[in-house]
């Protein structure tokens, strides 16, 4: 099939065609990743920008490593590095490097829906690498290939979402995604973390971990977001971990096959335990090196339009 967006900004906007299109592409970029020498000359003169507004490490080093390893020209800007702690908008910011005749622009803001906002407003394509607590799409993506390695499919797997849902596109994005690749999707966390209506989006809603993990095939730990919290919804960290942390005595419950996912960064002993997180059902660095396949698939789809 031919990929026919000018961006990618969420997965709700995705069908599964293109979907199921898009991890067959990150697959076969896997193997460049194994070579000794990781380079292709794929997208060759063309130039990707990352310009993130949030901080990041995982997401914007994995799109710089994949813009590379295509061969594309790539450039890094950040809020505090640029024009933006002067009082420029990030618009126009945008403007002045579409100026630039880049190819693609990857794009982090902390405000919902801001990625599309820019993205109509340039010639340029566009990559949301994380929207507020709207969607991070390229993070569903890895996920979804990473439980393809080591399941065989998605279809009528119980995939179970632990921790500060509220907060979280990273939840959004995967509910999206697997609910249209025909998983079942179960989030749970204090009542406090559980954004209403979330159920709209085709997951089930449950506050009772202990309950949610004999079924679950795959558990994907969030971060408690505590950055994102405007009023502390949370007694304290000590009883969020005794009722929701994902830990070897909880584990036992599990089935033997359950896959440990995080889409990072981790607080070791809040969400998860360091045991857990380093054991042998974590599959949370096949994550981070997924990510680098994914991200070569998304800017090989737009950086050759």
């Amino acid at each position: 099939m031919q990929f026919k967006r000018k961006d990618l900004l969420g997965i709700r906007e995705l069908d599964v065609s293109e979907i199921e299109y898009i991890l067959d592409l990150a697959r076969s970029f896997k193997e460049i990743n194994e070579r000794s020498i990781k380079k292709v000359p794929t997208l060759r003169g063309k130039t990707v920008i990352h310009l993130f507004f949030e901080p990041s490490t995982r997401t914007r080093t994995s799109f710089d490593i994949a813009a590379k390893r295509l061969s594309a020209d790539t450039y890094s800007i950040t809020a505090s590095t640029s024009s933006v702690v002067k009082g420029e908008t990030a618009l126009d910011t945008l403007k002045n490097l579409e100026a630039m005749k880049p190819d693609v622009f990857v794009i982090r803001h902390s405000a919902s829906g801001a990625p599309w906002q820019l993205a109509a407003r340039t010639t340029a394509s566009v990559i949301n690498a994380g929207d507020g607590m709207h969607e991070h799409p390229s993070q569903a993506l890895l996920d979804m290939l990473t439980i393809l390695d080591n399941k065989k499919s998605l279809r009528d797997l119980n995939v179970l979402i632990v921790g500060d849902i509220f907060h979280s596109r990273v939840a959004r994005s995967n509910i999206w995604g697997l609910t249209k690749m025909g998983a079942r999707v179960v989030v749970c966390g204090p009542a406090t973390l559980i954004p209403p209506n979330i159920d709209s989006m085709g997951a089930q809603i449950s506050n009772r971990l202990d309950q949610c993990i004999p079924q679950a095939d795959v558990i994907m730990v969030l971060r408690l977001q505590k950055e994102r919290q405007q009023q502390m919804l949370l007694p304290s960290l000590r009883e969020y971990s005794t009722w929701y942390g994902i830990n070897a005595k909880r584990l036992e419950q599990a089935k033997p096959d359950v896959l440990i996912m995080h889409p990072g960064p981790i607080n070791r002993g809040v969400e998860i335990s360091p045991e857990v997180a380093d054991g042998p059902r974590s599959v949370i660095l096949d994550q981070v090196t997924n990510g680098v396949a994914v991200r070569m698939a998304l800017l090989f789809l737009l950086g050759q339009r």
